[in-house]
């Protein structure tokens, strides 16, 4: 039980640490391509967070399946797991923040 506890606590700061590298990850495709001299349309950018929410994802039921198989331990799933969910989580905030965009976007008079 204990083990248990300190698993999922364990996950939890590993999920904290998987938004600040979403962050980071996400600063510095925008600094590195303003850095370089080149942009990137938000088309590509969100191309890419979603391929990466995606491969997230897989990776999660993969690491599943191998747990119900016996082949990882709980520790592995658990985290791959989690950084699945907080994948989905900023996807589903920024589709939310996509939309309320569009909709103010729409109410404004020409």
């Amino acid at each position: 039980m204990i083990d248990a506890i300190n698993t999922i606590s364990s996950a939890i700061s590993g999920a904290k640490g998987v938004s600040s590298s979403l962050e980071s990850s996400a600063t510095q495709a925008l600094s590195g391509s303003v850095a370089s001299g080149t942009t990137q349309s938000f088309a590509s950018v969100m191309s890419n967070m979603a391929s990466d929410a995606v491969n997230s994802l897989k990776a999660s039921e993969v690491a599943s399946i191998q747990g119900i198989r016996g082949e990882a331990n709980t520790r592995e799933v658990i985290d791959a797991v989690m950084n699945a969910e907080q994948s989905l989580q900023t996807a589903i905030a920024i589709r939310d923040k996509v939309v309320t965009a569009y909709l103010e976007v729409a109410r404004m008079s020409i």
